[in-house]
């Protein structure tokens, strides 16, 4: 029985806060809404957790949050931190679920990740951000819910529309468990 994490895990850790990183400085799309954008980094935050895993899910997703608030804000806004970690991890928690891996990506799997992604960025965003920036920052409630409200929205968008796409268009280049057949 192995300890920590495989190399590839690390790898895809590495690569993956990178690219996070990259996807909310320049790709991002801004609300409207002070300080929250459409970001598109959570489809691929989505498709990361679920290629490698709640660990890889939940490093990904915290540090390359907190590496962003550095960078483009000059500070780490640790309550949005700690809730792009939490939905990494969460939606990792159903990658066995989903057989991306085997070729496998239907309408049953689609049906399981939009619900874990839905689950995670919900909880996340319309709850767990909110309350966390009035317990650390002393945020009014109004303005959070609604950052909260907005961003969360979006994310599930972005992980349900390009989330989906990503991990159909991944699982289109495994091969099936079953699709090689012994010729008699």
């Amino acid at each position: 029985m192995s300890r920590g994490l495989a190399t590839k895990t690390i790898v895809a850790i590495g690569i993956g806060t990178a690219v996070f990183v990259i996807l909310n400085r320049f790709a991002a799309i801004p609300t409207g809404v002070p300080n929250t954008n459409f970001q598109t980094s959570y489809a691929f935050l989505a498709l990361m957790a679920v290629l490698f895993g709640p660990i890889a899910g939940l490093l990904i997703g915290f540090i390359g949050h907190a590496l962003t608030d550095a960078i483009v804000w000059g500070s780490v806004w640790w309550s949005w931190v700690i809730v792009s970690g939490f939905v990494g991890l969460t939606i990792g928690l159903f990658s066995k679920r989903l057989n991306v891996e085997e070729g496998n990506f239907g309408w049953k799997h689609i049906a399981i990740f939009n619900i874990a992604q839905i689950v995670a960025n919900g909880v996340g965003w319309f709850v767990l951000a909110p309350l966390l920036d009035i317990l650390i920052y002393a945020e009014p409630a109004n303005k959070v819910f609604l950052q909260g409200l907005v961003a969360g929205g979006f994310n599930i968008v972005t992980a349900g529309v390009l989330g989906t796409i990503l991990l159909a268009a991944y699982a289109k280049t495994r091969s099936k468990s079953n699709s090689l057949e012994l010729d008699a």
